[in-house]
């Protein structure tokens, strides 16, 4: 995939969200609406493929509007960096069964490395960068791995479009 039509995603997970697991909340919902449009907006702009890294929450919004943007607009590709083959071992069965409904419509999957260690996920993290030009993120300014990987973008002159949760409400 070229590099310059790819963009990527971080954010963060339900536990880091204000609304936590109820997707039905405004919040949530509003926040769904801003991803649609904005892929719309990267789509208008050129870009074609999408990377995720498969994280519950916001990743795998962005993994369902990307799926819906794909439906509508020739030519997009939804690609799951998957940081180790046990990610979905230890969530719940909806989870999983969400999670593995996803890997099955993306058009390519990434296996950073096979077994779990400390650093998989900054792995995921950086591949994604490494080869995108734009990164999307969900990021209200917490310590973790949306700003490890926000930080990394930008020492690497990456575009980078944070998406705010307060931004968002109603």
């Amino acid at each position: 995939m070229e590099r310059a039509t790819t963009c990527c995603f971080t954010g963060h997970r339900p536990d880091k969200l204000p609304w936590g697991e109820n997707e039905n909340d405004p919040r949530c919902l509003a926040l769904k609406a801003r991803l649609t449009a904005l892929l719309e907006e990267n789509y208008t702009q050129g870009y074609r493929h999408f990377i995720c890294g498969m994280a519950r929450g916001a990743d795998t919004y962005f993994c369902e509007a990307v799926l819906m943007l794909r439906n509508t607009h020739p030519g997009v590709t939804l690609e799951a960096a998957i940081p180790c083959e046990e990610q979905a071992a230890r969530w719940k069965v909806r989870d999983r069964n969400r999670y593995f409904g996803i890997i099955e419509r993306c058009d390519l999957e990434t296996m950073v490395q096979h077994h779990y260690t400390s650093g998989c996920m900054q792995r995921r993290n950086r591949y994604m960068v490494d080869h995108s030009s734009l990164v999307m993120a969900v990021y209200d300014g917490m310590l973790g791995g949306t700003m490890y990987t926000l930080t990394y973008a930008m020492r690497k002159g990456l575009r980078v479009v944070t998406i705010d949760l307060e931004a968002n409400v109603s």
